[in-house]
């Protein structure tokens, strides 16, 4: 199997792991309790208590139309997949209620249905947008979204859009409380997706400002075997020139570089923020799509 391919079929598997979990979160503690956490899921949720139709079909009816504008927006490979999440969200939640019954209720605390639910969804939401597709819904407006306004996150962008619709979805359910706990559920959900796409493997950039850069960036190269780039730079107050060192590191290391530029200079300045990827040598290496 050629690394495009092998690339490919993790892809999917993450997407179907995806799916499967929103389809849990959903049928085992969402919906019993009518908790609608946004989107076309929560709008199903609501049509399901108001209508008695069920979610899988709902959701297959509202996301045709949104399949069209994704295959031209976000191109056909994007528009595949989002087909595949959708069709295979829609087979799972069918599965899950098939074995457990269209009212089986887990748990009746409204608290901890939303709580699980909406750290198991957004776990399930963060796959999907990991394996590069969308369950459609407001997942596809969000992606759509960040491809025109990167600055807005898929995730944040969806939190916008299924604020409005949980809204809709108290007024249309005359349930305050249960809008209230949605608003929760979905609060979660977005912070989860966002966990799970970013993950944990994020690093630290070091910005130093120092007397001794050529000293610091020795002893870097060294000692914690990671490259340094001087970048030019002068003294707003003073005119003075000097480098700034820019050096990524992984968290383990934070602690010994902080170390090794005090022990060098006492007095030098030092900026720290959080990347959350980094790609190139020492790091995540870029995939070759050839």
């Amino acid at each position: 199997m050629s690394g495009t391919r092998y690339s490919l079929f993790f892809e999917y598997i993450g997407i179907t792991l995806g799916c499967a979990l929103i389809a849990v979160g959903l049928v085992l503690f969402l919906a019993p309790n009518t908790i609608a956490p946004g989107g076309v899921t929560g709008l199903a949720v609501v049509i399901q208590e108001a209508l008695h139709i069920p979610i899988d079909i709902t959701n297959l009816a509202v996301n045709i139309p949104l399949f069209v504008i994704g295959l031209f927006i976000l191109g056909s490979t994007f528009g595949i997949k989002t087909i595949y999440a959708t069709v295979i969200l829609s087979a799972f939640t069918r599965l899950f209620i098939i074995i457990f019954g269209d009212s089986y209720v887990l748990t009746g605390d409204l608290l901890l249905s939303s709580i699980y639910g909406g750290v198991i969804v957004g776990a399930g939401i963060g796959f999907v947008f990991r394996g590069g597709g969308t369950t459609g819904g407001t997942d596809l407006v969000g992606a759509i979204i960040n491809k025109y306004f990167p600055h807005f996150s898929v995730a944040k962008s969806m939190m916008v859009l299924d604020l409005a619709i949980v809204i809709i979805a108290g007024i249309i359910v005359k349930n305050i409380e249960v809008s209230l706990y949605s608003i929760m559920a979905l609060y979660i959900m977005v912070h989860m997706a966002d966990f799970v796409i970013e993950g944990l493997n994020y690093s630290k950039a070091f910005y130093i400002i120092s007397d001794h850069p050529d000293e610091i960036g020795e002893k870097i190269n060294l000692e914690l075997d990671r490259g340094v780039t001087a970048l030019e730079g002068r003294g707003f107050y003073t005119g003075k020139q000097r480098d700034v060192l820019l050096c990524v590191i992984n968290r383990a290391q934070v602690a010994k570089l902080k170390k090794l530029v005090y022990e060098i200079d006492n007095d030098a300045f030092i900026m720290v923020t959080t990347v959350h990827e980094v790609l190139g040598e020492g790091f995540k290496q870029i995939e070759n799509k050839r």
